[in-house]
């Protein structure tokens, strides 16, 4: 996650890369939507901007390379800084859009954090000439693209801001389009996938419309900003009701004594039921953080959305319940839990039950508990002084007796029966089962 956009640091920083005076683009926040969006639009012809707060960020962009993991990425962020279309920078530029897409993280209640994104907005506010076009593309509560534009209008009461719902032209544009792509595959979902795109009013959606309609293959669906703020925390809320259902059912196939992945199998032959995977929880930053944003915008209305949240986040617990019971059924075993990041094939770790869960296990049985992610060369932090140690599959398997599937990641899926004879398999996932 990127840090904290800080107006003044920004204001104060020196520009690293080339210059950026004839930036046309800037976009604000290189994690992992921000520097694929940046290097798309790069590689659409565009002279772009990525600003973000952290040097080592700017330095390693700047260079030509990446800090996260993302096919394609590699490769197109090279190419565009080898081009000189894209740049990177502490300094936000001047520009004719900035797009901000920086982090919105949850308070400990739960509830919706933009601070990231006001910062922002107060960094771009001081650079922002009359035709300018901003865009905040960070998944956000609705009405906070219409706090970007009051704190806009508080901080240049030179130029005209558009209000929400009047047909006025202002001197700028102002619009809100949610990135809409899946891990392990953002830069081909950049350009491929559907965008809405709400504006603050409508010549607002138009003037954003002609920078996705530049390199967007898919189709431009315009509204406005509160339904397109909505839009995104729907599709998330969607998502996690749906697991919901499939993580509470198979606990009740637990105290039912069924598999729950038969059930599952059998029941969607049926033509209109369609019961997606359980699994040991759900994590990431969007289906386990967004359901919260709807919640906290009208709280008494939102039950199902809040239920099926308590509902996966119970999950997590009630797999580390059975782990616990495992090894307490084998005495000083050692357990391998096979899998770390939030879903199969990608390092991405934020929210992750399967993190959490081996965290957990490793502050009481650290020294019975081996992990095995092919996508990182060390454990993360919380690990350190637990006993717990990061091992190859290859000496997991040879060394535990209870094997744990937490995620589905393909370099495990070509286990055996045989390679887990006499040991005892928990998989989370069905992986096994497949």
């Amino acid at each position: 996650m990127n840090a904290p956009f800080d107006a003044a640091t920004a204001s104060a920083s020196q520009t690293a890369g080339d210059d950026v005076g004839n930036c046309q683009v800037a976009v604000v926040g290189l994690g992992y939507i921000g520097l694929p969006t940046a290097a798309v639009i790069a590689a659409n012809g565009w002279n772009v901007c990525g600003v973000d707060v952290s040097p080592d960020v700017v330095e390693t962009v700047a260079a030509g390379r990446v800090h996260i993991e993302e096919r394609d990425l590699g490769r197109l962020v090279h190419d565009a800084i080898a081009s000189g279309k894209l740049t990177a920078s502490l300094e936000v530029p001047a520009a004719q859009f900035y797009l901000i897409a920086v982090p919105t993280p949850l308070t400990d209640e739960n509830t919706p954090d933009i601070g990231h994104v006001e910062a922002a907005a107060r960094a771009i506010a001081p650079r922002i000439a009359t035709g300018a076009c901003i865009i905040v593309e960070s998944t956000s509560p609705v009405g906070t693209t219409e706090r970007v534009a009051q704190i806009i209008a508080e901080m240049r009461p030179d130029i005209a801001v558009p209000v929400f719902g009047s047909q006025a032209e202002g001197d700028i544009a102002l619009a809100y389009c949610p990135e809409r792509v899946l891990p392990g595959k953002i830069v081909r979902e950049l350009v491929q996938n559907d965008r809405v795109i709400g504006g603050i009013t409508p010549a607002c959606a138009e003037r954003a419309t002609a920078l996705y309609a530049s390199f967007v293959e898919g189709d431009c669906l315009v509204t406005n900003a509160r339904v397109a703020e909505a839009v995104k925390l729907t599709e998330n809320s969607f998502r996690d009701v749906n697991i919901a259902f499939a993580n509470e059912l198979s606990v009740i196939a637990d105290d039912l004594g069924v598999d729950v992945w038969d059930v599952i199998a059998l029941a969607n032959r049926h033509p209109r039921v369609n019961i997606l995977q359980p699994g040991p929880g759900v994590g990431g930053h969007c289906i386990a953080v967004d359901p919260w944003f709807l919640v906290a915008g009208s709280p008494k209305a939102a039950r199902l959305i809040r239920t099926a949240r308590e509902v996966n986040d119970f999950k997590a617990t009630y797999t580390e319940r059975r782990i616990r019971a495992l090894l307490d059924a084998v005495p000083g075993a050692k357990v391998a839990l096979l899998g770390l990041a939030f879903k199969p094939d990608i390092d991405d770790f934020r929210e992750s039950p399967a993190l959490e869960i081996a965290l957990s296990l490793a502050r009481t049985r650290g020294q019975r508990i081996m992990v095995v992610e092919p996508f990182a060369d060390e454990l993360p932090g919380g690990f350190a002084g637990t006993g717990a140690q990061l091992a190859t599959l290859d000496v997991a398997l040879a060394e535990a007796e209870i094997i744990v599937v937490l995620v589905d990641h393909t370099a495990f899926k070509h286990l055996l029966p045989g390679d887990l004879a006499g040991k005892l398999v928990f998989d989370t996932r069905g992986m096994l089962k497949k």
